[in-house]
């Protein structure tokens, strides 16, 4: 949660300085109303909003879009100028002479500064023909923009000649664009008559500039701070700022909290201290109700009579304090309530708000609010009972923010064992004549340990992503719990106490150990505990397997559990089960069984209502499918749970979901969307491995737009998570990433120490689903490491065909035929190499795999190019071309590019493949003994192509090979890229 310390002004914001945001069409209508002026038509323009909603910085952007097409002179008023007739033009003249017009500002100046008498009609008259007269010369000399800003300080004169302007602007080349405050025209004002009678006789245009709904904070917040901001941020600024660009920045810059910047509460005050004393303290007391009240509550509070308050309500809406609504009355921003509610004196607002408390019991008012008003009147006792009332009321609805909200105060108030007494007592009793307590009908008061709220407490925050304190707070239950000498009720909330440090980061390991220590004091039990409990530790276990992909004993562990879960008839813990052992059967090639279960267990969950499971079991299926190159189902099992998550308010899950749906996009080649996904989860999520996986598609991202420093940052991070962690799922993405990396860096040896990093991790656990991305990467390895070649590039092949073929995964096979096709293109197998890179181009199409499908293009035309096939190579990397051209993938098209300036890198000059490949060795310094063996062949066939090599290229030693080898590698694209 965002608190008073939260500080932005560390990240760039600029008070007054931030873009224009979600306000191009009032631009836009500036610059229509500028060409009709061009054109000898011109208008007066009228910008009105509230204090703060960005009138000049409208104005502002506006004039930067004129640019040279025109003059732009303009002046501004300020708040003691309506006591000066002619104010604004003073200051037009001033701006004037500033631009180099001395004689149109003189003659102003002449005009307000000589003598006159303004009580005398005629010479006013006169004086206002004068000086429009002046403007008007102005306007007409050249198409101009005049520009006045806050016309409500306006005075009366200046006010006057603007509607004498008004009328002779149509046939001008000018535009007046004039702004000011909505909340400063109220009836009888002098702003509010001539604003009246210009509309009316359509003389004027007026352009109401709205609010920032919630959707154009978030987009403001991003622009002032360049980062995506979470929803909850956007959410907590909307309602403070009410969607005010001026309250944003401030509230950004001061942080968040329940403090009101010092900047608005000035301006608040001041126009406070200007209403009378009655409508003050009518005020005040709305205030105390809230920023929206009722008007029956408010006139409880109020000693005076209800003419007093009809008076006070009417200035106060005048006045733009407060507005009307249908559902009744509320402040016109909440930033006002804030600070008059603030500056009321300590003990008056205390008593004021047990008033309103004991009024709204009587109007059967809701138990949230209720609570709101005991706790600001420092009663926690009395509070307390109605917030854990509607703490438990709003989690029953999914309501799971407010109800986190609503615990944190059920706590923050929690009574000891001798105030509960009193207060109990208390309730039991008419507080007076006129009020009594109560609680909703049909409910029993809420009697709970602090246990009980802690454990409750616990589960409303997991929902909301707000992991670290759902961890503590499981934690705080269970050795409550235990103290209590309760082991049963500690022992049920250790599979939640499990999930949450999970997703901070705690081994499998420790999780372990916590289950078997529970699943340990039930067994200490004469009756070994209730069935349904031990069937949810078993499945706790058979999770923490699953998640790190030990299939075999999740699978076991797993299967116990859903038969204990069966016989105790527990529909919401098979449903729990059934998505884990569907994940572990999916990922352990069991795919028909494993997505029928996961699906079974989406349907039947969300067919009884059973939300936190239902979101679960979209969670594993949506996730499996995305890792498993299976993206349509990913595609729909991923919406429809971020849907479902964001109607439930189970937020981890959607923030965890919407991270696997940016992995399918980057998948996909849907770069864009993937971006702004994982920037969406990354701002959202609280849990690590939301995070991990957003920042790993990011590296991804920054890798194929070739960024190679970006891109190292966030794989890095995301590496340091997986190694924290200790799961091949946090661990392998993040090394593929950067194992790619390295090649592109023409860097084979780290490549090569990193595939077989991933190698041996995926090995431990007879892993296909996250060594296949691999197969490929560490064949290009080891064809382009020194020492290598096609031996070393065979070897890496076969011992990864092992482990992918034992799990027969199909989104993983085309990896196989695709790396064959690699190794067949370095041992000069041509024809092999066509038909399996063929036949994984296709594959890797079936399965929309965007990264591969392109590259396998890239190879297709090498393969081509070698059997002298140019246009076939030409077509194939125009397709790949405008793979990674659509996507944005420079480093693919750079790869494209080198592909098209080599021709053929390995079938260079007069050489044979064959021989192109025993003179690369060569280049390295490897005798004829470590050239048969890295290819293949004897060393006596090695020294037929050396001899060969030496005959066609005119050369007599074995360094003349090396030299010509470098020179046609620099001849073809000056930085090296992997030979395949």
């Amino acid at each position: 949660m965002i608190g008073v310390d939260t500080a932005w002004a560390d990240r760039g914001v600029a008070v007054g300085h931030g873009s224009l945001v979600g306000r191009d069409d009032l631009v836009d209508l500036a610059l229509e109303r500028w060409q009709s002026a061009l054109q000898g038509d011109g208008r007066l323009l009228l910008f009105a909003g509230e204090a703060g909603i960005g009138k000049s910085r409208l104005v502002r952007e506006f004039a930067e879009r004129v640019g040279s097409s025109g003059r732009f002179f303009g002046a501004s008023i300020w708040p003691k100028d309506a006591q000066v007739g002619g104010s604004i033009l003073l200051d037009l003249a001033d701006d004037l002479a500033r631009h180099g017009d001395r004689a149109h500002a003189d003659r102003l100046n002449a005009l307000l500064l000589g003598s006159r008498d303004d009580s005398d009609a005629l010479a006013r008259r006169v004086l206002l023909r004068d000086l429009t007269e002046v403007v008007l010369e102005v306007l007409r000399e050249a198409p101009t923009v005049l520009r006045f800003e806050d016309l409500h300080w306006a005075d009366e004169i200046s006010l006057d000649v603007l509607a004498r302007l008004a009328p002779a602007l149509l046939t001008t080349p000018g535009l007046v664009i004039a702004t000011y405050r909505t909340d400063e025209v109220y009836a009888g004002s002098p702003l509010a008559e001539w604003r009246g009678r210009l509309l009316a006789q359509r003389l004027a245009e007026e352009v109401r500039i709205p609010r920032f709904d919630p959707v154009g904070t978030g987009e403001f917040v991003a622009a002032l701070t360049g980062t995506v901001p979470s929803s909850e941020l956007v959410a907590l600024l909307h309602s403070r700022s009410d969607g005010i660009p001026l309250y944003i920045e401030e509230l950004l810059v001061a942080g968040v909290g329940d403090r009101v910047p010092d900047t608005l509460a000035d301006a608040v005050r001041a126009r406070a201290d200007a209403l009378d004393p009655s409508t003050h303290d009518v005020l005040s007391a709305a205030a105390i109700v809230g920023c929206r009240f009722d008007l029956v509550l408010l006139t409880d509070l109020v000693d005076d009579d209800d003419q007093v308050v009809d008076r006070a309500m009417k200035a106060l809406l005048d006045r733009h304090f407060i507005v009307e609504t249908e559902a009744g009355f509320e402040f016109r921003h909440a930033l006002v309530r804030d600070v008059v509610h603030d500056d009321l004196p300590p003990i008056r607002r205390r008593s004021l708000h047990e008033e309103v408390a004991k009024a709204a019991i009587v109007r059967h008012a809701r138990d949230a609010y209720i609570s709101e008003q005991y706790e600001l009147a420092r009663l926690p006792e009395l509070a307390h009972p109605f917030a854990l009332q509607a703490a438990r009321l709003a989690a029953r609805v999914s309501a799971h923010r407010e109800s986190a909200k609503l615990y944190a105060r059920a706590l923050r108030t929690a009574p000891s064992a001798e105030d509960h007494r009193v207060a109990k007592n208390s309730r039991n009793e008419p507080r007076d004549s006129d009020n009594s307590w109560r609680l909703d009908d049909g409910v029993d008061e809420p009697e709970a340990g602090e246990a009980v709220i802690h454990a409750e407490f616990a589960r409303e925050l997991a929902a909301v992503d707000d992991i670290e304190a759902a961890a503590q707070h499981f934690r705080i239950a269970v050795e409550l719990y235990r103290e209590q000498g309760d082991r049963v009720s500690a022992a049920r909330l250790v599979p939640h106490l499990i999930a949450t440090r999970h997703l901070l980061g705690d081994t499998r390991e420790a999780r372990c150990a916590v289950v078997q220590a529970a699943l340990d004091d039930l067994d200490s039990l004469p009756d070994g505990g209730p069935l349904a409990l031990r069937a949810e530790l078993l499945g706790a276990l058979a999770a923490a397997h699953m998640l790190d992909r030990r299939l075999d004993t999740g699978l076991a562990f797993g299967e116990e559990a859903q038969s204990l879960a069966r016989t105790a008839c527990d529909d919401p813990l098979c449903i729990d089960i059934d998505s884990t052992l569907g994940a572990i059967l999916v990922f352990a090639g069991r795919g028909d069984e494993g997505w029928a279960l996961l699906e079974r267990a989406v349907a039947d969950g969300a067919a009884a209502g059973f939300e936190a499971q239902t979101a679960r079991a979209y969670r594993m299926a949506g996730s499996s499918a995305s890792v498993l190159a299976e993206y349509e189902l990913a595609e729909r099992m991923l919406t429809d749970g971020i849907r479902y998550a964001a109607t439930t308010e189970n937020w981890n899950d959607h923030h965890y979901l919407t991270a696997h749906l940016a992995h399918v996009r980057c998948a996909q080649g849907r770069w864009n969307e993937a971006e702004a996904l994982a920037r969406r989860a990354l701002a959202e999520g609280g849990g690590i491995t939301t995070r991990s996986t957003a920042l790993t598609v990011l590296g991804y991202l920054a890798l194929g737009r070739d960024e190679p420093d970006e891109a190292e940052l966030l794989l890095t991070e995301a590496l340091e998570i997986g190694e924290r962690m200790g799961e091949l799922q946090r661990l392998s993405p993040a090394l593929w990433g950067l194992t790619e990396l390295a090649l592109s860096r023409a860097d084979a040896a780290t490549a090569l120490a990193l595939s077989e990093r991933a190698y041996e991790s995926s090995a431990l656990v007879d892993d296909a689903a996250y060594l296949f991305p691999f197969v490929i990467t560490g064949v290009r390895a080891r064809l382009s490491a020194a020492g290598s070649g096609s031996s070393g590039a065979r070897d890496w092949l076969e011992r990864s065909r092992v482990l992918i073929e034992r799990r027969g995964i199909p989104g993983t096979l085309p990896a196989l035929e695709h790396a064959e096709a690699l190794v067949q293109l370095s041992e000069g197998r041509t024809d092999a190499a066509r038909s399996s890179l063929a036949r994984a181009s296709a594959e890797w199409d079936a399965h929309d795999r965007f990264w591969e499908g392109t590259q396998v293009l890239v190879d297709q035309a090498r393969c081509a190019s070698r059997s002298r096939r140019p246009a076939q190579s030409a077509a194939f990397l125009a397709e790949a071309r405008r793979r990674a051209d659509e996507a944005g993938a420079s480093l693919l098209l750079r790869r494209v590019q080198h592909a098209e300036r080599a021709g053929d890198e390995t079938s260079a000059g007069p050489l044979t493949a064959r021989e192109f490949e025993v003179a690369r060795l060569v280049a390295t310094g490897s005798t004829n003994r470590e050239i048969g063996t890295a290819l293949s062949i004897s060393p006596k066939t090695a020294s037929v192509h050396v001899e060969h090599i030496l005959a066609k290229l005119g050369a007599t030693r074995r360094a003349e090979i090396a030299t010509w080898f470098a020179a046609s590698r620099d001849a073809e694209g000056g930085r090296a890229e992997p030979v395949n």
